[in-house]
Formats: C-alpha cells, sequence, structure tokens
C-alpha cells in the first residue's frame, strides 16, 4: 500500500470507529429497517448473474443484510462496529436467517481475512465514503478484487462530489469532510475510475437518497477474466 497523505490526521479518522460504535449502540435502527434501493438493484443484478455467495462491506445494522438472505444468497458481512456485528446477527437470528448470514467485525484498512476467489459478488452501501483515504481505498479495491472469483461483480454506493454537504464542515484532507461527527469521502467520477483497475466499470449512476437529498454514484464493476 502507498504511503498516507503526511497532511491527514490519522488519528482524527481513527476516532470514527468510537464515534459509529456509540451511534449504533444508542439507536439499533438507525439506518431504517427497510431494504435501500440499492440493495434491491444488486439483488437482481446478482440473480441474473447466478451464484449466491456474497460478500458484504459495512453492513452497519443489517437491513441489506438480511434482505439479502430473504433473496436466497449466502451473505458474508464485514463491519467496522462490535455493535453492529451484534445487530446482525440479531436479526438473522430473530428472521431464521442464521445459516445464511455470517458476520464479524473487521477494520477493512487491514487485509480482508478471506480467501482468494472465495465470493461470486460483492455489495458496498456507502462504506467506501467512510473516513478512508485514497491509498486505503485503493487498497480495498485490490483486496475485494483478490476475492471475488473472475467475472463476479462489486456494486457500490458513495456520496458524491454534488452533494451538498461536499466543501461543508471540517476539511480532513483529500475529499474529506467532517459535519456532526460524521467524517465522509466524497467521490468524483475520476475517483471512480481510479479505483476500477483490475476491473471493467460496467456502469456507474447518480441517484439521490434521504431527506437532504444525499447525492450518490452507485458504481458497478466487474473482475476482468485474465
Amino acid at each position: 500500500m502507498k504511503k498516507e497523505n503526511p497532511n491527514i490526521e490519522a488519528n482524527v479518522l481513527d476516532m470514527q470507529a468510537e464515534h459509529w460504535e456509540r451511534v449504533f449502540s444508542n439507536n439499533s435502527d438507525m439506518l431504517g429497517t427497510a431494504p435501500s434501493e440499492s440493495a434491491r438493484y444488486a439483488a437482481d443484478l446478482f440473480e441474473k448473474e447466478g451464484g449466491t455467495e456474497i460478500l458484504e462491506l459495512g453492513g452497519g445494522q443489517g437491513r441489506d443484510t438480511v434482505f439479502f438472505a430473504q433473496r436466497g444468497f449466502r451473505i458474508q458481512v464485514l463491519d467496522y462496529t462490535e455493535s453492529g456485528v451484534t445487530a446482525i446477527n440479531q436479526k438473522a437470528q430473530d428472521l431464521g436467517l442464521s445459516n445464511s448470514v455470517s458476520s464479524m467485525r473487521h477494520d477493512v484498512r487491514e487485509p480482508l481475512p478471506l480467501g482468494n476467489e472465495s465470493f461470486d459478488n460483492c455489495y458496498s452501501h456507502m462504506l467506501f465514503s467512510m473516513a478512508l483515504t485514497t491509498s486505503r481505498l485503493e487498497f480495498l479495491a485490490e483486496e475485494v478484487r483478490r476475492v471475488l472469483k473472475p467475472g463476479g461483480l462489486c456494486v457500490y454506493t458513495v456520496r458524491n462530489t454534488k452533494d451538498a454537504h461536499y466543501k461543508a464542515g471540517v476539511h480532513r484532507g483529500e475529499d474529506m469532510y467532517e459535519s456532526d461527527g460524521f467524517i465522509v469521502h466524497f467521490f468524483s467520477k475520476r475517483m471512480v475510475r481510479r479505483l476500477s483497475k483490475g476491473y471493467d466499470l460496467v456502469d456507474v449512476t447518480e441517484f439521490e437518497e434521504g431527506e437532504l437529498p444525499r447525492r450518490l454514484f452507485r458504481v458497478t464493476l466487474r473482475k476482468r477474466r485474465d
């Protein structure tokens, strides 16, 4: 992995783990209970492609995780927080989906604790927009490519530079800004292309979500077969 930008305060980024832990602990359904539109899109796409093994990065409190399991997929979900993992396990148990959902706490700045070419597809709603520097994002994209089977898809969403919060709040380096305690890395199309190394860039769709509304990209990548 490339060296970090010396102008970025690593300790500030590290503190996001504690912040998200507090937020999730205080609100068991902070992100809602209905699946996101991006999860619906991904599930339809993955069904057409075939294959049932999905890696989900940043499962939060499990609203998309249990949706995928209900659609017949087997999900390995990684999340930054212990409270998130606990919530996901509880929801899976309550819905009788424990056999389809495996979850563990993991910091995606570290190598993914998973085997090469072990997943048919990967899904992530907003994790790539967390407090991750460009070098960390490049490393993560490479790790996802490593664990995907040849031809596998990666669908991820990120807030983009047209978002109302872009360049608002406290600047934390690169295109990262902190507002209300949350650090967000906002993506340009150039960043999307930068993270597509080793993939075919299948689709980039702009959409809106939430009350602001938030402005996002939904990115679909395919791991090259060669």
